[in-house]
């Protein structure tokens, strides 16, 4: 059957519709010409009220004339012509479906002949434009179908676009309040609100691209380096408060009461730190405890198991997974022994529902089926353990004792394992010819270092045998490991004492090759250059006579003793080569400026505004360079072009940047004013309360740059000017949000449908009108309105943020877009 595209149905199966209704069988198979017969003669049925007989007239019937029967044949031209156009425009709508022309199918929607094709095109529209205009152009007309299927469409493409517009919001404040959390300095809430601002952004990494991803990663990163620098600094604090003690100690009638302070504040300090000691030894004391009720239960039931009382394990189990709710992750061991003890508890389940005589029956045949079975030793060996293991556990369960059974068991399995006995054994036999391998390997290269002629020696011999040593040792394995440790440690002194040997030719060696590399050197100062290339020649000549260095080592002096000898044939060139290097040079410095500059250009924050201070320095200082080689002239000067206009954007950028944060820094102060304002409201300790205004002014105090109107607005609400009726503020910003919402054309949840449309109706009859674009200045006075608005409870607070966040970001341009 083919599958219909968009909700609309195949011409072909419209017809066959019309087939169904004129009550011709669906399986006859009608060629195109007699299916569009039958589709008219179904139409005629329905507008005639008379079915069309299909069948002979029978030979009692009167026989009409000529003009009678042709009469009868075309009895409705008209209803002939709209059978027609109704199947020449349910073809033009398959085809302009499989088209994708959008276009074609939304005249169709509008001006469709039949209610089913415009609700067949209808259902086809997946753009959004298209919905919202089909709408406006079928509203108050009389096909509502049709418009029902246009608004529920558009309004599942609305709630896709809400819920993403809200996940890209909140990814990108998640994101916004790590990057200016980690630009602040530290205070007494900072660990806490880095938690907080990592568990947000946890919740929605996942959704984030994943260049922002990298990006937020750093700024953890940096806040929790700014948080070590605290600890370090308080370390430090610490250390010399005690050395400032220590020195009182010797001068305490003139520093008594400095030494009291230090005292005092190395008390509170031990006394805080004893405090998170203690709470993180009850807290790992209560996951141990946890863990070690549950490893108490396992054994439980595991004793249950054993003892064959299958629902008393089940009940342990039942217990087992409630304290596995609050428990921290199990250890290794016992995560195995909780999957052995399911496995048990399935497997005697399994053998409850049946009787214990058929069980043994099957591990009996499953024993005896591997007798002379073509498997793996090893693998043949842990079936026939399995087995055992299954034997052992249902014998524990039966109550019964089948001695002829266990012995017809016992059989099967003795004779099973004989290839694994005979395997092992071979292996055995095997490692017992690789350690008589190794001694053999060490008598021959023992014997090879005491009758090697040192004093003479062949070093290259020396180096393919300790080769050859290591390569022979390494293939006779395995070996046993309790008798192949003498012999590892025979082999480790004989390779040592091989390799010290080699070592010291090498190190003479290189003595001799960094001499010739020196005396090389020494030449290029020479003024006669024909001396200087017969020293050259002969030096070249000493090389080949010096003895083995390592490869790598031997590479990079052959590479500058080549360089010297290179340089001295070269000499004639001179002035031509410097000229050259002098061009490089420039093109090298050149290059090390464009690259400053575009290190400037990926810089943020504070260290780029401090760079750009330096721009037309490095313009002079590229200028100050002169010539260059000719080839790489207008790509550098291009390149320094392009280096100083992504410059100039970069800084831009961080200035729009920074107006945002500004706005920003607002919702944090004022979130800091929330929180210290609803500890008042709720009458909370007067210290934490003081604790909570501190932090409130000490972050205020941080922020440099505030948006007009926004620092009067937070020492108003500091000051406590504002209502501290919680129901009413957390009214106050829900209004805001939906006016937000209104103002930028975005969708408000359910719950606060009835509230927009109140505002709507009263903004309506005010004659504010309708159709209002977002506008950035009207967004930041409802922003300023905000931060003055009351406490209001955090279950309230942090959706009705996001939302009125979420409209703000949608009102504003892009940064890049401002620029």
């Amino acid at each position: 059957m083919p599958v219909a595209y968009g909700g609309f149905q195949p011409i072909a199966l419209v017809s066959r519709n019309y087939l169904d209704e004129a009550g011709i069988p669906s399986r006859v198979e009608c060629s195109p010409a007699h299916l569009l017969r039958r589709s008219i003669m179904s139409l005629f049925s329905r507008l005639f009220r008379k079915a069309p007989s299909l069948s002979p007239v029978p030979p009692s019937a009167p026989q009409p004339g000529p003009y009678e029967k042709a009469d009868k044949a075309h009895p409705k031209p008209r209803a002939v012509d709209r059978a027609l156009a109704a199947l020449a425009e349910e073809k033009a709508l398959q085809s302009a479906i499989d088209a994708r022309d959008i276009q074609a199918v939304a005249r169709l929607v509008v001006a469709g002949a039949s209610t089913q094709v415009r609700q067949a095109a209808a259902r086809a529209i997946e753009d959004p434009d298209v919905l919202r205009q089909l709408i406006r152009e079928v509203r108050g007309g009389n096909d509502k179908s049709v418009y029902k299927v246009l608004t529920a469409k558009r309004d599942v493409l609305l709630e896709q676009a809400r819920k993403l517009d809200q996940l890209q919001a909140e990814i990108n404040a998640a994101s916004a309040a790590l990057e200016r959390h980690s630009q602040r300095p530290y205070d007494a809430l900072y660990s806490a609100r880095l938690d907080q601002f990592e568990n947000r952004w946890t919740a929605v990494a996942a959704q984030a691209d994943p260049e922002l991803r990298g990006r937020v990663q750093q700024w953890i990163a940096r806040s929790q380096e700014t948080i070590a620098e605290h600890l370090r600094q308080a370390a430090a604090q610490a250390s010399r408060e005690q050395a400032a003690a220590n020195a009182a100690a010797e001068a305490r009638r003139l520093r008594e009461q400095q030494q009291q302070a230090s005292a005092a504040a190395a008390a509170e300090q031990a006394r805080v730190l004893e405090e998170q000691k203690r709470a993180l030894a009850e807290e790992r004391q209560a996951d141990q405890q946890a863990v070690r009720e549950i490893g108490e239960l396992i054994r439980k039931a595991r004793a249950a198991l054993s003892g064959g009382s299958t629902s008393r394990a089940a009940g342990v189990r039942r217990a087992i997974e409630e304290k596995l709710a609050g428990a921290p992750p199990l250890p290794a061991n016992l995560a195995s022994q909780l999957q052995q003890l399911d496995q048990q508890l399935d497997e005697l389940k399994d053998w409850k529902s049946f009787s214990v005589t058929p069980k043994r029956a099957e591990l009996i045949e499953k024993m005896e089926s591997l007798v002379d079975a073509t498997l793996d030793p090893l693998a043949l060996a842990e079936r026939i353990k399995s087995l055992q293991d299954q034997w052992r556990t249902l014998s524990k369960g039966a109550g019964e004792n089948f001695e002829a059974d266990w012995q017809r068991f016992q059989q099967a399995a003795k004779k099973a394992y004989q290839p694994c006995s005979e395997y092992f054994a071979a292996q055995a036999l095997v490692r017992e010819e690789n350690l008589r391998r190794r001694d053999a390997l060490i008598a021959r290269f023992s014997a090879f270092e005491a009758g090697h002629n040192w004093e003479q020696a062949d070093w290259r011999a020396v180096i393919r045998a300790l080769h050859e040593l290591k390569q022979e040792w390494r293939r006779c394995s395995p070996v046993d490991r309790g008798a192949g440790k003498p012999q590892q440690q025979k082999f480790a002194a004989l390779t040592a004492s091989l390799q010290g040997r080699l070592d010291a030719e090498y190190a003479r060696n290189l003595k001799q090759k960094e001499a010739l590399i020196e005396r090389a050197q020494a030449l290029l100062t020479s003024d006669d250059d024909h001396k200087a290339i017969d020293a050259i020649k002969e030096l070249q000549q000493q090389w080949r006579t010096v003895g083995p260095v390592p490869r790598e080592v031997d590479q990079d002096l052959w590479g500058q003793f080549r360089q010297h000898s290179d340089a001295v044939f070269q000499k004639r060139e001179q002035d031509f080569a410097a000229y050259t290097a002098g061009l490089e040079n420039n093109k090298a410095q050149a290059i090390a400026l464009c690259e400053q500059l575009e290190k400037i250009a990926a810089l943020e924050g504070a260290e780029l505004l401090a760079r750009a201070a330096a721009l037309g320095d490095t313009r002079s200082a590229f200028e100050a360079l002169g010539e260059f080689p000719r080839a790489d002239t207008r790509e550098l000067r291009n390149r320094l072009d392009q280096g100083l206009e992504r410059c100039g954007e970069s800084i831009a950028r961080q200035h729009a940047r920074g107006a945002e944060r500004a706005w920003d820094d607002l919702f944090e102060a004022a979130d800091h004013i929330r929180a210290y304002r609803l500890a008042v409201a709720r009458r909370l300790d007067t210290t934490l309360i003081d604790t909570l205004k501190e932090a409130a002014e000490t972050y205020i105090a941080s922020v440099q740059r505030w948006p007009k109107g926004g620092f009067d607005a937070l020492k108003q609400a500091l000051a406590g000017e504002r209502s501290t009726d919680l129901a009413a503020n957390e009214a106050a910003v829900k209004m805001l949000c939906i006016r937000a919402e209104i103002l930028t054309d975005m969708p408000t949840p359910p719950e606060d449908q009835a509230l927009r449309r109140d505002y709507q109706l009263q903004r309506l009859v005010q004659g504010m009108g309708q159709g209002l674009k977002a506008d950035e200045t009207q967004l930041d006075t409802m922003a300023i309105d905000w931060v003055r608005v009351g406490p209001v409870e955090d279950v309230a607070y942090e959706p009705l943020l996001r939302r009125f966040r979420c409209c703000r970001e949608r009102g504003k341009p892009p940064v890049d877009a401002r620029l």
